[in-house]
């Protein structure tokens, strides 16, 4: 599944890509390939720059998932070309903005541990350490003063969104604490993990019905007001999440295993709203893209949505019957889109 994930990294055009998907050989060349292109917009090992920021007009977090992308990119090839670039930027970031850019740091730093990425330096803060800090950092801005929990989409007041709880937020901090529990074995990370989840049930963030996500809500109506948009990268974040919940209860927990079981189903089901074409297995960003009008954040969340679609089936093995056949199809259409670009395999100005 991994080899599927990898052509979904840059997730639009790419008709210069010679791509034969039963071959594992065409696959690792065209995700060497895509790293490649990807990489030529990151300057933060050169002098002058930032390790770990792209240029503008990214994002502090679009860094983070880019970190997080590498790892993948080196767990599932095996390439470490990327490897002290990825290390360098990982322990260079310490900065706190928002909520949802600090989780897709700490979620990279959770995969660095989880995939047993080289260490830091003995003397530096090691991969699981900086997950844990992150999510603790976040479990104490829980804020039931509004909408009787939840993070705000912000961590500062003057910063636009402080007053705004966003899905991102909450999936971000729900995916470590999911994974967290997996991994450590700690069941506070679980009790955390179930807390989220049920709030976001709670005010409408998340259909139990129909397991759609929905944007977030201002605290100033008490998140009454739900803003509509579904966005890709929400639903695979949670999906993603539920599914270490299934693995860390499987075998233990009948009731749990159960329940998040059924959660992991409902959130596939739930995001089949995001595969379109005739045969609706295209990923596509429903919100934006059939319009034109995703900005350089959303036209980025596709990729997010495969790594974690893949991810989940490895803890959740059943689900990849349902999941392989939606990466191959979105995989071979990306591949047959291209406006050109200056190698003329990818157009970076649509990533």
């Amino acid at each position: 599944m991994g080899w599927h994930t990898l052509l979904l990294m840059a997730m639009e055009q790419a008709e210069g890509y010679n791509l034969d998907l039963q071959s594992q050989a065409s696959i690792r060349s065209v995700a060497a390939d895509m790293a490649e292109d990807m990489m030529s917009f990151y300057k933060g090992n050169e002098p002058g720059h930032t390790p770990g920021l792209l240029p503008k007009p990214y994002y502090w977090w679009e860094g983070g998932a880019l970190m997080g992308t590498l790892i993948d990119y080196w767990y599932y090839t095996g390439d470490t070309t990327w490897n002290q670039i990825t290390q360098q930027g990982l322990l260079f970031q310490t900065m706190t903005e928002g909520n949802d850019d600090q989780g897709f740091w700490g979620m990279a730093v959770l995969s660095a541990a989880e995939y047993n990425f080289p260490n830091p330096p003995a003397t530096r803060p090691q991969w699981l350490a900086l997950a844990q800090n992150v999510f603790n950092s976040q479990a104490a801005r829980w804020n039931t003063a509004q909408c009787g929990g939840g993070l705000r989409w912000q961590i500062f007041q003057w910063n636009n969104g402080y007053l705004y709880k966003n899905s991102i937020s909450q999936a971000c901090f729900f995916n470590m604490a999911s994974r967290l529990a997996l991994y450590t074995g700690n069941h506070t990370y679980a009790k955390w993990a179930n807390r989220i989840w049920d709030w976001m049930v709670d005010v409408k963030f998340l259909h139990d019905d129909s397991y759609y996500i929905y944007d977030g809500a201002p605290v100033e109506a008490n998140c009454t007001q739900v803003v509509p948009y579904q966005w890709t990268y929400n639903a695979g974040a949670f999906l993603h999440g539920a599914a270490a919940m299934y693995n860390l209860t499987a075998g233990t927990d009948p009731v749990a295993e159960t329940l998040w079981r059924s959660r992991v189903t409902g959130l596939l089901t739930g995001l089949r709203v995001f595969f379109t074409g005739v045969d609706y297995d295209i990923m596509t960003e429903v919100a934006c893209e059939g319009v034109h009008l995703c900005d350089n954040d959303e036209l980025s969340f596709k990729a997010y949505l495969a790594r974690w679609m893949a991810a989940t089936t490895k803890w959740a093995p059943w689900t990849y019957s349902t999941i392989k056949p939606l990466l191959e199809a979105s995989a071979a259409a990306a591949a047959i889109q291209c406006t050109g670009g200056n190698n003329g395999r990818i157009n970076w100005m649509h990533l």
